[in-house]
C-alpha cells in the first residue's frame, strides 16, 4: 500500500512540472508547420512593424561558446617588446555569463624564462602576468576572467610581450626573440548557455571570427537567381559588413542548403513565407503580412539564424532597412573623424584633412620606460582619398624621450610608415639627455588613402653590452623612456583626388563611397559565386568608405553611359568597352585560364621581360637600364619624372597564374570611373576576391590594375603612368600652391624647364630695368 502511494506521488509530481519553452522557429525540415501561434512572432503584432526580435531558445546547460578573439590568425610577437590592442564585442549575455580566459602560444628557443613576461589585460585590468617558458611545444593557459569586468559592447583586450635573449646583448639578437600566440587556442569561453544566443540586431556586431581570424555571412535566398533581389541583397551585405567592423570578412551565397554553423559565421535566411517554408518548418505569424527581420534559434546546432523575411520583396527590402538604417549616419555627406578599426586595432584611426596635432596619448599610446636594446611602438592615421602629397610633403613627430648615460653615440631612432623606413635621427651624444619636442620629419612619400600604420624604433647601443656579463640581459634599469606627451603633427596638405587609383578606392571606397547617386554594377551572370564575389568586395568597399554604397544593376553597358560603374564577372563575359577603357589586351578574353594545347602556356610579353631581364646586363640598354636603377636608388629620380607629359598606358595581359585582376579606368566621355573585377571562372572569381579582401592583403591595392596569383598568394600592381586629377575642394590658391608643388616635384624635368624659363625672363626684365634706369655716358 505504502509502494502504491509513493508511486503515485511521484507520478503526481512529474506532470506538475513545467514544460520547457519551445524555440520560436522549428529549424526541422521534416516537421509539417503548426498553426498555433509561435512564441515570439504572435500574429498580435502589427503587420507594419518593420523590427521583430525573438528570445532564444535555451540550450542544454552543458553546451559552451567560444569566442575566438584574434582578429587575424595567429599573432607573432617579435622583438624585446612587442603587443596588440583591440577590441571585442559581447552580447549582454555573453558579458553576464562567468567567462574564462584562454591563451595559447609558443615561444623561440632563445627567449630566456626567468626575465620574459607575457600579460593580459582586459578593459585596463591585467588579469594574467606569466613567465614566457614554451619553447618545446603549445602551452595552454587558462585564467578565470574577474565578475563583471566583461561589459555589453566593446571589451578592449590588451596581449603584451616582454622578451630579452638568453645568451645575446646585441641588437641583432633581438630579432631571434618572437611569441607565437595561437589562435586557436585563444579564446574566451563562456559556461552558461545563454551566451549562445542572439537576441537583438545589435548583436550583429557580436559575430566575431573563427580560428583562422575568418569572418563569414552565409546567406540562404531561393530566390537567388532573380534579378530584382540582387540590389537589396547587396545592401543588406554591406549593412551587415559595415555592422561587423571585421578585418576578414566574406559572404557566400546558396539557394537551399546552410552549411554548418561554426565560430565566426552567421546564416542568413532571406526570402519571403512561401520560399522559407522549406527551410523553415515554422514562420512568424507577421511574415505575411509585413517586413519581419531577426534572429531563432537553429534547434540542431543551438546557434542563431538571421531572418529577413515579409510577403513580398519590396517588404523584405523594408525589414532590411531596418537592418541597414543605422549603418547610413556616415553618409557621403557627413565627414568622418576617424576610420573604424577597433575590431583589429584600437584605438580608431584619427581622420585628419588638414594641418593637425595629436598627442600620442591621442593615439592610444601609454608613457612607457625600457630596459632593453630595441625598442618599437606603433600607431595608425587616415588620411583622406584626395591626399595629394606623396612627393615633397612632410609630417613632423614632436619627440618627448629619454636615453639613459649607458647609451652610446651610435644608436639611433627609426621612423616608418607603412613598413617603409621614412626617418632616422642619430644619437649623437653620450652620458644620456632628456628630448623634449625633438622635431623628426617623416616624409609622406609612404602614406596612402585610409588607414597608415606609423612605427617609431628605437636601436639602443650600450658599452655594457659589448661584455654582456651573466645577468645583462635580466637588468630591469630603464635605458629609454618614450613619453605620451610626444605629437604628430600633420602639415596642411595638398588635396586633389587622382583617377584611376586603386589604393584610394581599397583605402576609402573612393569615388563611389562619395556619390549620392547609385553606382551600376554590372554582373555578367547571376550565381552563387559571382554573388558571392560581388557581395564580398562590395561590402570591402562599404567598410572604407564607412557606410553602405548604393547600387543599381544594369544589363548591358550602353545603359551606364558615362556614370560611375562596377563590372564583375569571368574576363571572357565583359563587354568590349571595358577592356578598352581599362587598357587590357582583347586576346585576354580568350586565352586568359585556357590552355588548349594541354600546357604551360607562356605569355608573350613575360617572356620578352624575362629576356630583357637575362640581357640587360650585356647591351647598351642594360647599362642604360643600370644606370636607372642606381639613379632610382640613391636619388630617388626615375625616368618617369624626367617626362614632360604622362604616358598612355600600355596593352595588359594578365599572366597564366593570374586568378583575378583588378582594374580601374576612366568612363568612355572621362565623367565617371569604371572597375572592374574579373577572374577566368566564376569560382576563380570567388575565392581571389575572398583572398584579396583579406585585411593584409586588401591594402596592397593601388595602381590602375592589381592581379592576384592564387598559387604563390602574391598581389602585383601595375603603377599609374596616364591619369586625371578630379577637384574634391573649394578652389583656393593655398590648395593650388600645394597641388602645383606636389606635380612639380613628381616631374622634375618640367619644374627644371620652368625655372630656366623664369630666371630667362628674370634676366631680360632686369636688363630692360638697366637699360631705361642706367647712367648713360
Amino acid at each position: 500500500m505504502t509502494r502504491t502511494a509513493l508511486l503515485a506521488l511521484i507520478l503526481l509530481a512529474s506532470h506538475s512540472l513545467p514544460l520547457r519553452a519551445q524555440a520560436p522557429f522549428d529549424m526541422t525540415p521534416e516537421r509539417p508547420a503548426s498553426d498555433a501561434p509561435i512564441d515570439g512572432w504572435t500574429g498580435d503584432e502589427p503587420a507594419s512593424r518593420p523590427l521583430v526580435e525573438t528570445p532564444a531558445a535555451q540550450p542544454p546547460e552543458t553546451e559552451a561558446l567560444k569566442r575566438y578573439l584574434l582578429p587575424n590568425g595567429n599573432l607573432d610577437l617579435n622583438g624585446e617588446t612587442a603587443g596588440l590592442v583591440w577590441s571585442v564585442y559581447l552580447t549582454p549575455q555573453q558579458a553576464a555569463t562567468g567567462a574564462k580566459f584562454n591563451l595559447g602560444y609558443q615561444n623561440s628557443i632563445f627567449v630566456a624564462p626567468e626575465v620574459s613576461r607575457l600579460s593580459v589585460e582586459i578593459n585596463d585590468t591585467k588579469i594574467a602576468d606569466e613567465a614566457v617558458r614554451s619553447a618545446d611545444t603549445v602551452s595552454d593557459l587558462s585564467f578565470t576572467v574577474p565578475k563583471d569586468l566583461l561589459k555589453p559592447g566593446s571589451n578592449l583586450i590588451r596581449l603584451h610581450a616582454d622578451q630579452r635573449h638568453r645568451t645575446d646583448c646585441t641588437i641583432e639578437s633581438t630579432y631571434q626573440l618572437w611569441s607565437n600566440v595561437d589562435a586557436e587556442k585563444t579564446f574566451l569561453s563562456f559556461s552558461g548557455s545563454e551566451a549562445l544566443g542572439f537576441r537583438s540586431l545589435d548583436d550583429i556586431r557580436a559575430i566575431g571570427v573563427d580560428d583562422d581570424g575568418l569572418t563569414r555571412f552565409n546567406f540562404v535566398v531561393p530566390a537567388l537567381d532573380q534579378p530584382s533581389t540582387t540590389v537589396p541583397l547587396m545592401r543588406l551585405a554591406q549593412g551587415l559588413a559595415v555592422l561587423a567592423g571585421m578585418p576578414n570578412q566574406s559572404f557566400s551565397f546558396d539557394t537551399r542548403s546552410r552549411v554548418e554553423a561554426k565560430p565566426g559565421e552567421l546564416a542568413v535566411l532571406v526570402g519571403t513565407p512561401a520560399e522559407l517554408q522549406p527551410l523553415l518548418a515554422a514562420l512568424p505569424a507577421t511574415a505575411s503580412a509585413g517586413p519581419v527581420a531577426g534572429f531563432v534559434e537553429d534547434s540542431a546546432t543551438g546557434s542563431p539564424l538571421l531572418v529577413v523575411s515579409g510577403p513580398t520583396w519590396q517588404a523584405i527590402g523594408a525589414a532590411i532597412e531596418s537592418i541597414v538604417a543605422p549603418t547610413d549616419v556616415n553618409g557621403p555627406a557627413v565627414r568622418r573623424d576617424v576610420i573604424t578599426t577597433q575590431r583589429w586595432r584600437s584605438p580608431d584611426a584619427p581622420f585628419l584633412f588638414s594641418d593637425t596635432r595629436l598627442r600620442f596619448s591621442q593615439l592610444g599610446f601609454k608613457t612607457e620606460e625600457f630596459s632593453g636594446r630595441r625598442f618599437r611602438t606603433d600607431f595608425t592615421i587616415g588620411v583622406p582619398a584626395d591626399f595629394y602629397a606623396n612627393a615633397y610633403g612632410e609630417a613632423v613627430i614632436l619627440l618627448d624621450a629619454a636615453y639613459s648615460p649607458t647609451v652610446v653615440p651610435g644608436s639611433h631612432i627609426d621612423v616608418y610608415v607603412n613598413g617603409n623606413i621614412a626617418s632616422t635621427v642619430p644619437i649623437a651624444s653620450s652620458g644620456g639627455g632628456i628630448l623634449r619636442h625633438l622635431p623628426i620629419n617623416v616624409t609622406m612619400r609612404h602614406f596612402r588613402p585610409g588607414v597608415n600604420t606609423i612605427a617609431i624604433e628605437a636601436m639602443l647601443e650600450s658599452e655594457d653590452d659589448k661584455l654582456c656579463a651573466p645577468g645583462a640581459n635580466g637588468s630591469e634599469t630603464p635605458r629609454f623612456a618614450l613619453f605620451d606627451s610626444s605629437e604628430f603633427h600633420m602639415p596642411d596638405f595638398a588635396r586633389i583626388a587622382q583617377l584611376p587609383n586603386l589604393a584610394a578606392s581599397a583605402g576609402t571606397g573612393f569615388p563611389y563611397g562619395g556619390s549620392q547617386d547609385a553606382t551600376r554594377l554590372y554582373l555578367d551572370r547571376i550565381d552563387a559565386d559571382t554573388l558571392s564575389a560581388t557581395a564580398t568586395f562590395l561590402g570591402r568597399l562599404a567598410v572604407g568608405a564607412g557606410h553602405p554604397i548604393p547600387v543599381e544593376t544594369v544589363a548591358s553597358p550602353t545603359l551606364i553611359g558615362g556614370r560611375s560603374a562596377i563590372f564583375i564577372g569571368a574576363l571572357s563575359q565583359m563587354p568590349d568597352t571595358v577592356l578598352t577603357q581599362m587598357n587590357i589586351d582583347e586576346t585576354s578574353r580568350t586565352t586568359w585560364g585556357s590552355d588548349p594545347d594541354g600546357q604551360d602556356g607562356v605569355n608573350t610579353e613575360a617572356a620578352l621581360d624575362a629576356w630583357r631581364e637575362k640581357l640587360r646586363g650585356g647591351t647598351f640598354a642594360g647599362w642604360i637600364a643600370a644606370f636607372e636603377d642606381w639613379v632610382k636608388e640613391n636619388f630617388d629620380i626615375s625616368l618617369s619624372s624626367l617626362r614632360f607629359a604622362s604616358v598612355s598606358e600600355s596593352s595588359f595581359a594578365p599572366s597564366g597564374e593570374t586568378t583575378l585582376l583588378v582594374a580601374q579606368g576612366a568612363s568612355p566621355d572621362g565623367s565617371g570611373t569604371w572597375s572592374l573585377v574579373a577572374a577566368p571562372t566564376a569560382k576563380d572569381l570567388r575565392d581571389g576576391v575572398q583572398a584579396v579582401s583579406a585585411q593584409d592583403r586588401w591594402g596592397q591595392l593601388a595602381g590602375h590594375i592589381t592581379t592576384y596569383d592564387h598559387g604563390t598568394k602574391t598581389i602585383e600592381t601595375v603603377p599609374i603612368n596616364d591619369f586625371d586629377f578630379v577637384e574634391t575642394q573649394p578652389a583656393s590658391l593655398s590648395n593650388y600652391r600645394l597641388v602645383a608643388a606636389n606635380w612639380l616635384s613628381t616631374n622634375i624635368l618640367s619644374y627644371a624647364v620652368l625655372l630656366a624659363g623664369l630666371g630667362v625672363m628674370l634676366g631680360l626684365a632686369t636688363a630692360m630695368l638697366l637699360n631705361n634706369l642706367g647712367r648713360r655716358e
